[in-house]
């Protein structure tokens, strides 16, 4: 499949998202089930995982749940109700475990809550002075809508908690749902279970909802005053105490060998059970170490939900297409026979690169066994040799890039020592058309100029017809040509007149971004940009080609470097720049202007004690302190750890640098 297919495909699919949110959350009637729904959801997130030019506010990556309804009051959250990134098997859950220790250090152990994932609807309950208040649903994350009296005419719910240990402000989250034996009693008015609690807890008549059998069971809370919780586990023993019905099957285990077993247990045992799940919850016990590690922007990195096993289905490839990326990565995909995998047709699957389909020896014309672990474009597991025709021959992958026909090469890893298992095209000329229309569609997605009614379609259609040939080209469109175009019209012209003006006014760190250089994230953008603080300075590094400059940064090194000046060495690149600064209103990166370590720069050398890099650094910059990476005369405080470099010691003696213990930086930010 093409890109032009690809992005066809995810738009297709967000649009068809959108409009089962709509039924499911504004008009209670739900068309699909909740595997269906599910599935469809993975598969956006999946393409988007596997091709970084797709790109929509709409996309479930960006946002949970389904605006609220308009015929129920709106409720904000205290605290945004996420979702939960899921784990499909082994190597999932290690890679989770692992960014854990990555990021807390010091920690040898991990104790798991274990919580059976209910397939049910998830709501909120706040009580003020031990009475329920506010009865809210998940809606969009943030804001919900307020069902109080419906969900009090569940028998789970207490209205009142006389408990003297209950606190006078809290939000109790849970999950409504209906048990398998009652739902076979109103089966003949909704599709599943999940829909029933769905359409129910949305009735305008709260007697309505009194007749459908709910259920609820607690599993967390949102916000507590004066929180004093040591646990998940505790937390979840307190919540039984006080009342509230939680699960028998909750459990706490040690490792991912345990999460492993019990989930192996469980899965056989889940037919049996009373009530709908596909997969369990596995928390971090610990809340402190649930508060260290924080949230990610629409999931906490404390949890992770692995779900039940995948289905898989045999089907032939058609055809393997190679796509080219922003970066000029060369990526298979291979078009098969479309093939029913749990509910859902698949007739893509992804082939990772050139050394998977080596290793699998995957042909065009093999009959293969794909999986649909949650990909919108399912993986290859293995090929069928005993169905394959002698006559197939092995594919060889293009050493030649599809688009503009300039070389591909793999490039050696000097840290690794191996070459890259990505091929990617050379582009000297700077000149492959699906690069720079990858480019364009990266320039204006949601994390860099964010430009509502340009998505990728309309990007591509505005590059046939030479519209837009140049990310400056946006701010010099010819809106009558767009206007005699097939699906424009006055107000859709307007709207992205208006979008494009608003676009405008950006900041330094989106700017970076938005030119999609290789290697140059949302957050090294952001370490260059507070670094740099303006775009004057910035566009004087460039041309004085003063890129070593930036290795100052704690966080940016020689592969960055290195990619700013193969990107700026193109003298286009560096021209697109300069009208893009004299057209746009750029602002410096907003930092934290305030704070005990405001104006103070610090280094680390060493293991720090029971702190990685990373949050020692998030520390400092939210108390207005930055972090460099090289001894010099701008440095204020070299932090020791663990058998420090004595190199640095000597450096920072040498330049009157005041040295410190992590205790003594404690200290100083109390």
């Amino acid at each position: 499949m093409n890109k032009k297919d690809i992005i066809k495909t995810y738009e297709f699919k967000i649009k068809k998202l959108d409009e089962h949110n709509e039924l499911y959350y504004e008009k209670s009637e739900p068309k699909l089930s909740d595997a269906q729904y599910d599935n469809l959801k993975n598969e956006i997130i999946q393409l988007e995982k596997k091709f970084s030019y797709l790109n929509n506010p709409n996309s479930p990556s960006k946002k949970v749940g389904f605006k609220p309804s308009k015929s129920f009051e709106k409720y904000k959250h205290k605290v945004p109700m996420l979702s939960l990134s899921n784990a499909f098997d082994v190597e999932d859950l290690k890679n989770f475990e692992k960014k854990i220790f990555n990021y807390l250090k010091k920690i040898e152990n991990i104790e798991y809550s274990v919580e059976p994932k209910i397939d049910g609807i998830s709501a909120s309950l706040t009580y003020k002075n031990k009475i329920l208040k506010y009865g809210v649903s998940r809606g969009d994350g943030k804001i919900g809508e307020i069902i109080t009296e419906n969900l009090k005419t569940i028998k789970d719910i207490p209205i009142e908690i006389k408990k003297k240990d209950f606190p006078n402000d809290i939000e109790v989250r849970g999950e409504v749902f209906i048990s398998k034996n009652d739902f076979l009693k109103i089966q003949d008015k909704f599709a599943n279970p999940r829909n029933a609690a769905s359409g129910s807890l949305r009735q305008k008549d709260p007697k309505e909802t009194k007749k459908i059998p709910l259920n609820f069971i607690a599993y967390s809370f949102g916000y507590i005053e004066n929180n004093n919780f040591k646990s998940q586990s505790n937390f979840l023993n307190m919540l039984k105490k006080w009342g509230f019905r939680t699960n028998v099957d909750n459990n706490v285990l040690m490792n991912v060998e345990e999460l492993i077993k019990f989930h192996k247990k469980f899965e056989a045992k889940r037919f049996d059970l009373d009530y709908d799940l596909d997969g369990l919850v596995y928390k971090i016990n610990d809340i402190d170490l649930q508060k260290r590690l924080g949230f990610t922007s629409n999931a906490p990195r404390w949890a992770i939900a692995h779900k039940f096993s995948a289905d898989n289905a045999y089907t032939k490839i058609n055809n393997i297409d190679i796509q080219v990326g922003r970066t000029g990565a060369l990526t298979p995909v291979a078009k098969v026979k479309p093939v029913n995998i749990g509910g859902v047709v698949v007739s893509n699957a992804t082939l990772h690169n050139e050394d998977e389909i080596n290793r699998k020896d995957i042909r065009i014309g093999d009959v293969v066994k794909i999986e649909r672990a949650g990909d919108v474009i399912p993986h290859v597991v293995e090929v069928d040799l005993v169905k394959r025709d002698k006559n197939l021959k092995p594919f060889i992958f293009p050493l030649k890039c599809p688009s503009c026909g300039s070389d591909t090469i793999k490039e050696y890893n000097k840290t690794t020592k191996k070459f890259d298992a990505v091929r990617r095209c050379l582009n000297k000329k700077f000149d492959c058309e699906r690069i720079s229309v990858e480019k364009i569609k990266h320039f204006i997605s949601k994390d860099a100029l964010n430009i509502d009614g340009l998505g990728k379609k309309v990007v591509e259609k505005f590059w046939e017809i030479n519209l837009i040939k140049k990310p400056q080209d946006i701010f010099n469109l010819d809106f009558n040509i767009i206007k005699s175009l097939d699906g424009w019209g006055e107000q859709s012209v307007r709207n992205l007149r208006i979008s494009i003006e608003k676009s405008k006014n950006t900041n330094l760190q989106k700017l970076i971004y938005s030119l999609g250089i290789r290697y140059i994230g949302i957050e090294n953008a952001r370490l260059i940009s507070e670094n740099v603080k303006t775009i004057s300075k910035f566009i004087d590094i460039i041309k004085k080609k003063q890129f070593d400059k930036l290795l100052n940064i704690d966080g940016i090194g020689e592969t960055q470097i290195n990619s700013l000046n193969d990107y700026f060495s193109n003298k286009l690149n560096f021209k697109s720049l300069n009208e893009l600064k004299n057209i746009l209103n750029i602002e410096s990166h907003d930092i934290v202007q305030n704070g005990i370590l405001k104006d103070k720069t610090f280094m680390f050398t060493g293991k720090l004690d029971g702190i990685s890099r990373a949050e020692a650094k998030s520390i400092i910059e939210k108390n207005a302190g930055t972090t460099i990476s090289n001894v010099n005369k701008n440095l204020n405080y070299l932090v020791i750890g663990e058998k420090p470099t004595k190199r640095k010691i000597d450096q920072a003696k040498n330049f009157g640098v005041k040295i410190i213990s992590q205790k003594d930086l404690k200290k100083l930010i109390n």
